[in-house]
């Protein structure tokens, strides 16, 4: 189930601010004017949409407006939740076979977990399971990584888009050169180019291309133990071994934490 991240739109809000701030700090509102020009953003923009329709395809292409989007949700993941939804699946396998699992599967959201466990409950060899679904990890990985490869490919193109918009801006200085009360605003104008497409590539492209990177990584982590907890409930494993051994995915803090609540819930049964 995906959820809001806020923590994207807070940061892009954020730096764009303590710019803005910079600004207005040292030169007030008549500063802030000065660092916006139209042209000069239309040939960044411009230019780095024409740099991208010549690196990806159509179908490449159309992944972009998806793959922002992923930048601001995130996947509501609770790795000790997952642990606990295998131990009940294998406690009822144990006790009523795979067969009594399917009302189970059915009220589930997650379309990975369902497949798993219907192809266990379907009869298929650990093997096959291990393999069709480790298929399916890698085909996921490959999308987010050609997807997060043009928002890359944005962050290399919005810097030398800027530089090529400066450029412009001093050539046209160059050939006003008769005019010396023009130059000083010629220049500034030239440099909002590289200004626009720095700020582009190191507040927008490259961090929300770093953010999917995490989110593919952590995913793939998921999907990692949903298949060892699956192969555990097809084969009939202990809960207490299966639980023992999808615990070795959880971090320190948390293995910590879950070996305290056990630790309590002994206590409290000890006492009555």
């Amino acid at each position: 189930m995906k959820k809001r991240d806020l923590l994207t739109p807070i940061g892009i809000a954020l730096g764009a601010t303590m710019i803005l701030f910079g600004i207005f700090f040292n030169d007030g509102i008549s500063g802030v004017s000065s660092f916006v020009q139209v042209s000069s953003f239309i040939v960044v923009i411009g230019g780095l949409l024409g740099a991208l329709f010549v690196n990806f395809n159509l179908n490449e292409m159309k992944l972009c407006s998806r793959v922002f989007k992923e930048a601001f949700k995130d996947d509501d993941y609770n790795l000790k939740e997952l642990i606990q939804l295998f131990i009940s699946l294998s406690e009822k396998a144990r006790r009523e076979g795979l067969l009594a699992l399917e009302s189970e599967v059915e009220q589930l959201d997650d379309q990975f977990i369902k497949k798993g466990v219907y192809l266990a409950i379907d009869g298929i060899e650990p093997e096959v399971i291990n393999d069709i679904m480790n298929a399916e990890i890698a085909a996921m990985e490959e999308r987010h990584n050609k997807g997060r490869s043009i928002i890359e490919k944005a962050g290399e193109y919005a810097p030398a888009w800027g530089m090529i918009g400066t450029l412009i801006g001093l050539i046209l200085m160059l050939n006003h050169l008769d005019d010396p009360g023009t130059i000083g605003p010629s220049m500034a104008v030239a440099l909002l180019t590289t200004f626009y497409g720095m700020l582009l590539a190191n507040l927008v492209f490259l961090p929300i291309a770093g953010k999917l990177v995490s989110r593919t990584e952590e995913e793939v982590f998921m999907k990692q133990v949903i298949v060892e907890g699956v192969l555990g409930v097809q084969s009939g494993q202990n809960p207490k071994i299966l639980e023992e051994k999808l615990s070795a995915f959880l971090s320190s803090e948390d293995l910590k934490e879950k070996n305290q609540e056990q630790f309590e819930a002994e206590e409290i049964q000890n006492e009555t």
